[in-house]
């Protein structure tokens, strides 16, 4: 079995919370529920962030998530 550092089993868990937090938010916009709109562009940002600490560090996202 591979050891994969906790660090980067971390970085993927926040990131799969990101995109359901954005997907969710997505939602609630789109059926008129959302009163904090700007919480939709600060949700954009925290993937892309999360994403690029994950490059950054050598994770393959897109491996990892599939994995969990």
């Amino acid at each position: 079995a591979e050891i994969r550092p906790a660090t980067s089993i971390l970085e993927v868990a926040k990131l799969i919370d990101a995109k359901q937090e954005a997907f969710n938010l997505r939602f609630r916009h789109a059926t008129g529920e959302l009163e904090n709109t700007a919480r939709l562009g600060q949700a954009k940002k925290d993937i892309a962030r999360l994403l690029t600490v994950a490059k950054a560090r050598g994770i393959d996202v897109e491996k990892e998530t599939r994995r969990i």
